[in-house]
């Protein structure tokens, strides 16, 4: 799964760069293609990735073909796009089910590959879709709680929230109220940001934990925080990504926007303080450097990017940021 992240952000990430570096366009649009055609040549079904013998609805799924629909849009390609569009017909039936997800397990991963539906709805207008995306909706209206509001990541990981969850479910919620004026659900995904930030944040690093347990009940638990012990690199990597794709749909009068920015931006400055300077990559664990056991981490890295990538593309950091992220892509 790491080298399937690898892959897919360094690819966003070269469309984001695009944007920002005129000179090389040629250049990352080859490498993003060549990227998107290596992927459909070793699977050519969607739902084959991971090596799945059988179609299911998964996060990581979810990923690739959001990624390729990336693709279809940045090139005008529609191969892209039919590709992608295999994966939502093999898992969504004539009603509008979603095939081999557990509803009940409340389990924040199925929400992530629920972003693919919003093109494939956009442009056939096709009800199956909406119904499904729907059925999501209703999963986060239902979704196990803390008690300040913060969603738990799975119905059986009781009272905990991880980074990588913000990933998951709140850009498709943002996505979800700007597309069918649902405007709560700006407010939701906001908030789902701050509780994340306010429970993980380390001020001495600048770092976040991978996960907060409210109730201090997980033996990897402080007891007086409740965070896990270490700054996992691939779930601060999540967290950024969601916080650029979530501002894609807030409007700039939302309640707390500019908070997720200032986050956003603590953020860069923080992870460029962690990259390796020979590699232009970052390690497993974040903080802690050529520690004997620590590794440089192909999938973090790869999410440090598109969220650096995106953010300058976007505005929200300075274009400064754009060669820390170019030295990764092209390495």
């Amino acid at each position: 799964m790491k080298r399937e992240l690898l892959k897919l952000f360094v690819a966003c990430g070269a469309v984001c760069l695009m944007a920002c570096t005129a000179s090389k366009k040629v250049e990352k649009e080859e490498w993003s293609v060549r990227l998107a055609k290596s992927e459909i040549k070793r699977f050519p079904e969607p739902w084959m990735i991971e090596k799945a013998t059988k179609p299911r609805w998964g996060y990581t799924h979810g990923l690739v073909v959001k990624s390729m629909l990336e693709e279809w849009k940045h090139t005008g390609d529609s191969s892209y796009y039919d590709y992608a569009k295999i994966y939502a017909d093999s898992l969504i039936d004539a009603n509008g089910h979603i095939k081999t997800m557990k509803y009940l397990s409340f389990n924040i991963d199925n929400i992530n590959a629920g972003k693919i539906l919003f093109d494939f709805y956009a442009k056939t207008g096709d009800q199956r879709y909406k119904i499904a995306m729907d059925t999501l909706r209703k999963q986060m209206t239902e979704q196990p709680r803390t008690k300040e509001g913060g969603f738990w990541h799975k119905l059986k990981y009781t009272h905990q929230m991880w980074l990588d969850g913000i990933f998951m479910a709140s850009p498709f919620l943002a996505q979800y109220g700007a597309t069918f004026q649902e405007p709560a659900l700006f407010d939701e995904a906001v908030k789902q940001i701050l509780l994340m930030a306010e429970k993980t944040y380390d001020p001495a690093t600048g770092l976040y934990y991978h996960g907060w347990d409210e109730s201090r009940e997980q033996k990897w638990a402080n007891p007086e925080t409740g965070c896990s012990p270490n700054f996992w690199s691939r779930s601060i990597g999540w967290y950024g990504a969601a916080i650029v794709d979530v501002l894609d749909y807030l409007p700039q009068e939302t309640a707390g926007r500019d908070s997720v920015v200032a986050i956003l931006q603590g953020l860069a400055k923080s992870i460029v303080k962690y990259q390796d300077p020979q590699s232009g990559t970052w390690y497993q664990v974040t903080d802690q450097g050529a520690r004997e056991g620590n590794y440089l981490e192909s999938s973090a890295s790869a999410l440090f990017v598109y969220t650096l990538a995106k953010a300058v593309n976007k505005g929200y950091i300075g274009k400064e940021y754009i060669e820390l992220s170019a030295k990764l892509s092209t390495a």
